[in-house]
């Protein structure tokens, strides 16, 4: 008698349940997607108890016959998939978010389902109902066009899943997370979610084009993102890159303010960490992350949909060329927002000026200590700024808000014009339609830095030959990692090669490190490597040692500014990109407007 024997087929759709349902989340997020498949316009979620006892959702899609409705029920059976020249069907150039066809049998596997439909043009509606796998008949039933599915007492007939469920809220928490990112993607489509019968969410279509994608956003992101975005449009070798990042100073303690989408499917990608850390390292102390949105139009040849059980994650067929489209385009729209900040700085600084209301710290204490000797070299940094020791400042009798006439040009300065210096540390300005506050070493921290930077693309960074070069041991394939890369690290100052099976051997590293844990700073980037094919512990250290030496070879707090010194240092912040905010994250200047002050004194 043999040992293997074949599965009933109830036991066989438990299972396969078992992979496409992990929880309600995950029956939202199937049937939402059919729903979005099928054309719909207007999108309509209910659950209960987080879910378990109901979920229901109605469309206004292009609805099911009475023998569409028979074979939807029916495990991979699917209207999404095409057929390839050879008449067989085509995997590798899915355009829809299902293809599989196992989301309703395996909901109809472990729950009691059943779904009305009428299609558009349709004079009858039906419907069909599964419960614990048994199909019933198909019956006529009264219904408008589109569909409706409910789900009730989910995975009661297997009860053993039910332990492994969370709270109500959780789950709730959970489906309305699903939802939010479904409707980011989709903001011509409106979306109701309701949970024990109270409103969770509400978004109503928006009109085509990016104006109608940032207000979905904002509506789900915040209103403060939206006005803290900077687009996104790019398009590099056929794929596409569109949406929207948020101002280095627009920052979170976490990366959940990170979405990605791929051809309108949500995704989570450990791609756009990478991606994005990489792209605002020199803005962001590690420990704050960016808020971004951003969708990727590819060809569907290019990219695998079908390697996760949930279509969670996808494969790109050149991840290199995504994730340098992405860095690319993050940085290209940094540059652009030149000295803008954050409005978000400047609503925490008019609530600290109200009662009882608590203003967001931008504290951040530097973790590293700078080599003998950089701090002493900083000077060479400075420019216009190397001589600062003259007497406290003076206030221009009337401020001059455009530029010189002689010119011809009539260019509003946006920092305004100087009018005095605080506690020798902060700048006044007078603008156009209210005052800037300006942190004068903060915002001569970062003219420095980007000098420094400009200074080693120009130049190169200078690398210093190890007397004992040193012998590091990894596995193989770390070792492969890093000496595929060897070319990337030699431009970065970084010179190893091979050493035997399983270790590299380093020769040079860069000139400006001083004194470097060699062995610890390889291990990290075979690490990088590995996880984000990026050697970012390298460009990360190169950085934090410039932000280091740019912090003590810049103005420091407590000098005295001339009215002639704090003006030449506003017109350096308007013309450097990336002046507003320092190498930390936190902000150079404040803008007050003078309505606002106006009504911290009640005049409007």
């Amino acid at each position: 008698m043999t040992r293997i024997r074949r599965l009933s087929e109830g036991t066989i759709n438990r299972i396969a349940a078992g992979e496409v349902v992990e929880r309600p989340a995950s029956a939202v997020k199937e049937l939402v997607e059919n729903a979005l498949d099928a054309g719909a316009r207007h999108i309509d979620i209910a659950i209960d108890a987080g879910g378990r006892d109901l979920i229901r959702i109605a469309d206004d899609g292009f609805g099911m016959s009475a023998e569409e409705l028979m074979l939807a029920v029916e495990r991979h059976a699917t209207s999404k998939l095409g057929v390839d020249g050879d008449g067989r069907e085509d995997l590798h150039n899915i355009a829809t978010l299902g293809f599989r066809g196992e989301a309703l049998p395996s909901i109809g596997a472990v729950a009691r389902l059943a779904i009305v439909s009428r299609p558009r043009n349709g004079a009858n509606a039906y419907r069909i109902s599964v419960e614990g796998g048994q199909v019933g008949a198909v019956e006529p039933a009264p219904g408008k066009s589109g569909t409706v599915v409910e789900v009730r007492d989910l995975f009661y007939a297997t009860p053993a899943r039910l332990k492994f469920m969370k709270s109500e809220r959780a789950e709730a928490l959970a489906v309305s997370d699903v939802v939010k990112r479904l409707a980011m993607a989709n903001a011509e489509t409106g979306f109701t979610l309701t949970s024990g019968g109270r409103h969770l969410l509400r978004l109503e279509p928006e009109l085509p084009g990016t104006s109608g994608r940032l207000a979905r956003l904002g509506a789900i992101m915040g209103r403060d993102f939206a006005e803290n975005a900077l687009s996104i449009d790019a398009v590099r070798e056929g794929v596409g890159l569109s949406g929207f990042a948020g101002l280095p100073t627009y920052n979170r303690g976490t990366a959940q303010m990170q979405f990605l989408f791929v051809n309108g499917r949500p995704v989570r990608d450990k791609l756009i960490i990478g991606a994005v850390r990489g792209a605002y390292a020199d803005f962001l102390a590690r420990d704050r992350h960016p808020a971004v949105a951003l969708f990727v139009d590819i060809d569907p040849v290019d990219v695998d949909v079908n390697v996760h059980p949930a279509k969670a994650e996808v494969r790109f067929r050149d991840a290199g060329l995504v994730r340098g489209l992405i860095v690319g385009a993050l940085k290209h729209a940094l540059a652009g927002a030149g000295h803008r900040a954050s409005t978000t700085v400047a609503g925490a600084a008019l609530g600290a000026l109200r009662p009882g209301v608590a203003a967001r710290s931008f504290a951040y204490s530097p973790n590293v200590t700078p080599p003998r000797g950089l701090a002493e070299n900083g000077s060479d940094w400075q420019g216009a700024f190397a001589d600062l020791g003259g007497h406290g400042a003076r206030v221009e009798p009337a401020p001059d808000l455009r530029a010189d006439a002689g010119n011809g040009a009539d260019v509003a300065r946006p920092l305004g014009v100087a009018r005095g210096q605080l506690h020798e540390t902060y700048v006044v300005a007078q603008t156009a339609d209210g005052i800037v506050i300006v942190d004068q070493h903060a915002a001569h921290e970062r003219l420095v830095y980007e000098r420094m930077k400009k200074a080693m693309e120009t130049r190169g960074v200078a690398r210093q030959l190890l007397l004992i070069p040193e012998v590091v041991d990894l596995d193989e394939a770390e070792a492969a990692r890093l000496t595929a890369r060897a070319g990337e690290l030699a431009e970065l100052g970084f010179v190893l090669e091979a050493f035997g099976s399983g270790a590299i051997i380093v020769r040079e590293v860069p000139a400006i490190f001083g004194k470097l844990d060699v062995a610890g700073l390889v291990r990290d980037l075979a690490d990088d490597l590995s996880e984000l094919d990026e050697a970012l512990s390298l460009k990360e250290r190169l950085e934090e040692v410039c932000g280091t030496i740019a912090c003590h070879g810049s103005v420091r707090a407590g000098r005295r500014l001339t009215a002639e010194e704090m003006n030449a240092l506003l017109r350096e912040m308007e013309a450097t990109p990336h002046s507003g905010q320092c190498n930390h994250g936190r902000p150079t200047y404040v803008e007050l407007k003078l309505a606002d002050i106006e009504r911290l004194f009640g005049r409007r």
